[in-house]
């Protein structure tokens, strides 16, 4: 890297004819559309046009930055090209890659209405993207780049723009860490969380300058070459939503600004405008498109452009002088942690695979810090090697989640169908991790609904960092409604009411990521009536007039119960591919011959090819004691959405039970505007039955369904319509609301 000089302007012709122009390059953000800067890029080396300064905003900052750190356009397109920008950008982690604690809240909340509390009062995130995972890859493409640096000593001088969001006030970044500053002049408001730097905390440039022509020239460009990817202003009939006129006001602001830019270009300078049409900000599937856009209208441009154009031998010696410089290995000298909040920085030290004395290695200290954000403890965590003399201190900046400490999670479940009255379900979560610094949580998870109300509470102390073993001590209490019908599975008969109290002590083990296994122990109180009764007579003329066909339920008992879980699917509710499985013992302790022995074990694996995806399941349990579990006394279950669908809901009970399933669906329409994310066909076939246990296992017919349902993925979960087919004539239309009812 070139020193910089102090008093010099930053944009010096250093390369050519003594007496070239001093070339400023100017690239304005449009986020996905700046793909079209790449192939600017290209025709600007392909004809030997130096570039002597780069002041860039957005989208047009991480392609300049990257391009000043010393990077060819080729060498930036074949890395974009390996990698999905749309999930790097937008913070993407696949499902199977969470903590098996995350996964489990997906099945009832909803991710999107998850917010906290504490001393400020209720908030939620600035932002609905936090920006680690591309801070992460531009500290590994740059990390040539020390932390500390003046962007006047880049392989190419570099100017970041961004916007105090205290003052409002326009920011040149022009040192300090590369990757940061890209980060800050990128961060939209409202869908990527502001960055501080500094001090101050920055949102997106293009809301005072997305086209920062002034900065280049106080760089001391002498000739500017622009290029604006700005979006177009929207027609006031595609303007749908509030969200839609809210993203207008913004494009208003940068066009404001980028007019007033415009008036600072000369005769001498040259504005290049790519042709991208309807491309969208977040159109990045089409990143092909955009880069041709870029070189053609680079090429048209070209006749004013040629005249800067050096001589082959001056501009291999421009790109030797501006090449990206080499990675020479660097020895860690010591490690600074700086963490704000209640995680303490032991949590830190022990996830990283570094330690003072190490090679620096970006590629795997980003692998750890990616691990501890997607654990969910922080909002962010950004590094960089400072260097001062010999010394190269490691900086590691953990930033707590600021909305927290108390997190609060929401989900709704709505079910209607021709054969049930129909139901809701409201969950509320709550979660208050680091109660201490021993990593105690605290978790609570209540249901309110038509036929059930429950609350869970524990608290899981970890027993070990590095295994990540725990135990869970809880409080449960359970109160719901059952259905009972007659033998016929055609009569319903009653409604039993359900109540249990339950307190245990599980020993929790996390499998990696792929799932949890956890075995306790639990004291239980179960207490069970029937709604309404008929008299024994009727059935038994033996029988006394005072008896009751059905009898309350009542008793305590002490069990041992072990549960082990892997996850892998890539959506709870709405499986495409990865696979589940779910295995489960419970025996009762000291029941002496009231003992029994439940078992249940699922499975499930998913896959797609293109827009259709199939999914197949199977899942089976028996009691295999001579008494009833208390706390499951009617069973086992079928009946309902997607659990023999042209069942009403728990139509059929018994001891035993076996069922499977296969579901193909069609993408018949995806959506880039939320809430509605994509339109499907689908159809299921399903067949199981279940059995008392004075009847022989599997002695009666598997039970058949055939269910053609139409789902649309929202941000509220999946919404399902359909109809259920069985022999017999029997038939059941369904309208479900997910998550879980």
């Amino acid at each position: 890297m070139r020193p910089a000089a102090a008093a010099a302007p930053a944009c010096l012709a250093d390369s050519g004819p003594a007496n070239r122009p001093a070339i400023g390059l100017v690239l304005s953000g449009g986020g996905a559309r700046g793909y079209a800067h790449l192939g600017v890029l290209k025709v600007l080396e392909e004809n030997r046009i130096p570039v002597d300064c780069i002041a860039a905003t957005s989208m047009g900052s991480v392609v300049g930055g990257l391009y000043a750190s010393g990077m060819t356009a080729q060498d930036m397109q074949n890395r974009l090209a390996q990698i999905n920008l749309a999930d790097v950008a937008f913070d993407v982690t696949a499902r199977a890659d969470l903590p098996q604690s995350q996964r489990e809240d997906e099945h009832l909340y909803v991710n999107s209405l998850s917010f906290g509390f504490g001393t400020h009062g209720f908030r939620l995130p600035t932002g609905l993207v936090q920006g680690n995972r591309l801070q992460a890859l531009l500290q590994d493409w740059t990390s040539a780049i020390p932390g500390n640096v003046s962007f006047n000593g880049l392989p190419i001088p570099f100017r970041a723009i961004a916007t105090d969001l205290q003052t409002g006030q326009m920011v040149v970044l022009d040192h300090g860490s590369l990757p940061q500053a890209i980060r800050a002049s990128m961060a939209l408001p409202g869908l990527f969380s502001p960055a501080e730097v500094d001090g101050r905390t920055l949102v997106d440039g293009g809301l005072v300058s997305n086209l920062p022509i002034e900065t280049a020239r106080s760089m001391g460009a002498n000739v500017v070459i622009a290029v604006d990817i700005g979006s177009p202003l929207r027609r006031l009939d595609a303007l749908a939503s509030p969200t839609d006129v809210m993203q207008q006001m913004i494009g208003i602001l940068i066009h404001q600004n980028v007019a007033r830019q415009r008036e600072q270009l000369g005769a001498g300078d040259v504005l290049i405008e790519p042709a991208l049409g309807s491309l969208s900000f977040t159109d990045f599937a089409n990143a092909p498109q955009a880069i041709a856009a870029g070189e053609a209208a680079a090429i048209a441009a070209l006749p004013k452009l040629r005249h800067l154009a050096l001589s082959p031998e001056q501009y291999a010696a421009y790109r030797a002088s501006h090449a990206m410089p080499g990675t020479k290995p660097v020895r860690i000298t010591r490690i600074e942690i700086e963490s704000r909040g209640a995680v303490p920085k032991g949590r830190i030290r022990d996830a990283l695979h570094v330690k003072p004395g190490d090679i620096y290695d970006p590629k795997t200290l980003n692998k750890d810090l990616l691990a501890l954000t997607t654990a969910g403890d922080f909002e962010s965590i950004t590094q960089q090697l400072v260097e001062n003399g010999d010394e190269h201190t490691l900086v590691i900046d953990a930033r707590d989640k600021y909305w927290g400490p108390n997190f609060l999670l929401f989900g709704l479940g709505l079910s209607s169908s021709s054969t049930d009255a129909g139901g809701f379900r409201m969950h509320g979560g709550y979660r208050r991790p680091w109660l201490t610094s021993s990593g105690l949580e605290g978790r609570i998870d209540a249901t309110v609904g038509s036929d059930l109300t429950q609350i869970h509470a524990e608290l899981r102390q970890p027993l070990s960092n590095a295994a990540g073993y725990y135990i869970a001590p809880y409080l449960e209490f359970q109160r719901r409604y059952a259905n009972v019908y007659d033998d016929t599975g055609d009569t319903k008969l009653t409604q039993y009411s359900l109540q249990t109290e339950r307190a245990g002590l599980d020993f929790g083990l996390p499998l990696a990521t792929l799932g949890d296994f956890r075995i306790g122990v639990a004291y239980a109180h179960a207490f069970g009536s029937p709604q309404y009764n008929l008299p024994l007579d009727i059935f038994d003329p033996t029988a006394p007039p005072s008896a009751r066909l059905f009898d309350d339920i009542s008793g305590r008992q002490i069990s041992a119960r072990a549960r082990l879980v892997i996850d892998q699917l890539d959506d709870p509710l709405f499986a495409r591919k990865g696979y589940f499985t779910e295995l489960r013992v419970e025996r009762s302790l000291f029941a002496g011959s009231d003992n029994f022995t439940e078992v249940y074990g699922k499975g499930l694996v998913a896959a797609s090819f293109g827009r259709h995806s199939f999914n197949a399941s199977i899942e089976g349990g028996d009691d295999l004691g001579s008494t009833t579990n208390l706390t499951n006394p009617l069973g086992f279950t079928l009946g309902g959405f997607q659990h023999l669908s042209a069942y009403a809901a728990d139509q059929l009970s018994g001891n035993s039970m076996v069922y499977g399933q296969v579901t193909y669906m069609n993408q018949l329409a995806a959506f880039n505007a939320l809430p509605i994310r994509g339109l499907y066909a689908g159809m299921s076939l399903e067949a199981g039955n279940v059995w008392v246990h004075d009847a022989q296992f599997g002695s009666g017919p598997l039970k058949r369904s055939v269910t053609l349902f139409s789902p649309v993925t929202s941000s509220f979960g999946p919404i399902y319509l359909g109809v259920a087919f069985a022999p017999g004539g029997r038939r059941n239309f369904y309208f479900q609301l997910g998550h879980s009812y």
